[in-house]
């Protein structure tokens, strides 16, 4: 199969393109995220906001976008360049409009933003994503993903835990251990977008994981056995200016949010969506970060030690 991969060489792409090594693989990107990553493919340099003519009198018998420019018009664009089998489109769950609830891929979604902004805004990003998705159409595989884990994540959204359970001391644990979480690994994510360009499987996938729900007092405990956990109220964290999520991972206190962990994904199983075990993602995610380094804030060790020393 003739594949292109539309980004690639940062976080999920790696995904994509470590499982398509059996295919013929083309890059399109700018070339300024790891450049000298995959020398034995083919790369295609350029800016997607710009001029896409060479991309014109090529054919591939798929493609997989990343969406790199998050703006429904340079979708619109490339679905128009590209002359290829399937499309293969990257998506989030955060197109539904009340994530409160358990989400289907029936569930209600955001209109897209009218007028489209002239540059990505965060506020917009599930709108802008549901207009990205018409303008890929019933035809190709629009694919929800969850949070998305694993080596390589520049979000440091799951990769805080595998670090913080490895050092000493007790853990500051978020919220109500029975609150169920859903995550996939990047790799795991890009071997199933692989899978849909192979079998031209066209529909809507909520893509999260793993198989059977898990809460975060499981996800804790199986990544760190030997942790000791101590479990703070939300509103302790809350008045404690802790922000949820992005500084404490994993931690959405109330309902708001609560279907976002809560995705039925039985659809993407069937098709073909398949999970490593959660203890080797968390193993290859510590080794990654420990030699990668500095990673982005999250809570900082000082002001969990204030906070445990208040409870």
């Amino acid at each position: 199969m003739k594949l292109l991969v539309v980004g690639g060489t940062k976080f999920l792409g790696r995904g994509v393109v470590d499982a398509a090594g059996a295919h013929d693989v083309t890059l399109v990107n700018r070339g300024e995220t790891n450049p000298g990553l995959y020398p034995d493919v083919e790369h295609i340099h350029l800016d997607l906001t710009g001029d896409l003519s060479p991309l014109e009198g090529r054919t591939w018998d798929a493609v997989v976008d990343m969406d790199p420019t998050q703006l429904p018009r340079h979708t619109r664009r490339r679905v128009a360049a590209l002359d290829v089998g399937h499309y293969v489109f990257v998506s989030t769950i955060s197109v539904y409009s009340d994530p409160s609830v358990p989400l289907t891929e029936e569930s209600p979604v955001l209109e897209p933003p009218d007028p489209e902004p002239e540059a990505f805004d965060a506020e917009l990003y599930g709108n802008l994503k549901v207009g990205s998705e018409r303008a890929v159409g019933a035809s190709g595989s629009i694919v929800r993903a969850g949070l998305i884990v694993g080596p390589h994540d520049p979000t440091d959204r799951f990769t805080y835990w595998p670090r913080r359970l490895a050092e000493e001391g007790p853990v500051l644990a978020p919220g109500e251990p029975s609150r169920p979480v859903q995550f996939v690994d990047a790799r795991d994510l890009g071997a199933f977008l692989v899978r849909l360009a192979e079998d031209r499987r066209a529909g809507v996938f909520n893509a999260t994981g793993p198989a059977e729900p898990i809460t975060l007092g499981t996800m804790l405990t199986r990544i760190a056995p030997e942790s000791e956990l101590l479990w703070m109220d939300d509103r302790i964290l809350l008045d404690a200016g802790v922000g949820p999520w992005m500084e404490l991972p994993l931690w959405l206190p109330g309902d708001e949010y609560a279907g976002m962990m809560r995705s039925d994904v039985s659809r993407a199983i069937a098709a073909g969506l398949t999970f490593r075990p959660l203890e080797e993602t968390a193993r290859d995610t510590l080794a990654w970060s420990l030699e990668a380094g500095e990673q982005r804030p999250t809570l900082p060790r000082a002001k969990e030690r204030e906070i445990l020393s208040g409870a």
